[in-house]
């Protein structure tokens, strides 16, 4: 396919197909949508700059923000994970999560959710991300740098597909 990117194997793709919602005809092949997202995310590069090997970025965006917006992306990442976790011969679900944040400067044109963090000198964002013990990003939520940590990390916990884990905070 591109190089440098190995797209997802037949084995992977099963899993995800099983996943993905099975409405109506479809003009694209959703493996190479879902290969088009997954590019973008690994590589960090622009919507415009997809390859011409994948379909068109207009349509791999409609994908990504239709399935964003019904909260799919949640729910495949908490299957994902868990079936990780089984196959690694753990439950499900974890019983203890870490909560961590970091702060990240922003580009001075943008003005949305933009805060001063006074104890690391950084004008941007805050982003916390809960984990479980084997690194798996169960949910982020993304603030203003200017608000503590403890009150941006009470965002994750609504998100949390389990109630019975103890969270740890770092």
């Amino acid at each position: 396919m591109v190089d440098g990117y190995q797209s997802l194997t037949d084995s992977q793709w099963q899993v995800m197909a099983c996943l993905l919602p099975a409405q109506g005809r479809r003009r694209l092949c959703l493996h190479q949508v879902v290969d088009a997202l997954l590019y973008v995310c690994r590589t960090g590069g622009q919507w415009r700059a997809l390859p011409a090997e994948f379909p068109a970025w207009t349509a791999v965006y409609c994908y990504f923000y239709r399935w964003q917006q019904t909260g799919l992306w949640a729910r495949l990442n908490t299957v994902l994970n868990a079936l990780d976790r089984l196959h690694d011969g753990r439950e499900a679900l974890p019983s203890l999560v870490c909560v961590d944040s970091q702060s990240v400067k922003l580009a001075p044109r943008i003005f949305e959710h933009r805060g001063l963090d006074g104890g690391k000198r950084v004008n941007g964002r805050k982003r916390q991300i809960l984990t479980d013990s084997g690194g798996h990003i169960w949910a982020t939520h993304v603030h203003a740098a200017n608000g503590h940590d403890s009150c941006g990390a009470l965002g994750l916990l609504p998100h949390r597909p389990w109630r019975a884990a103890r969270v740890h905070w770092c």
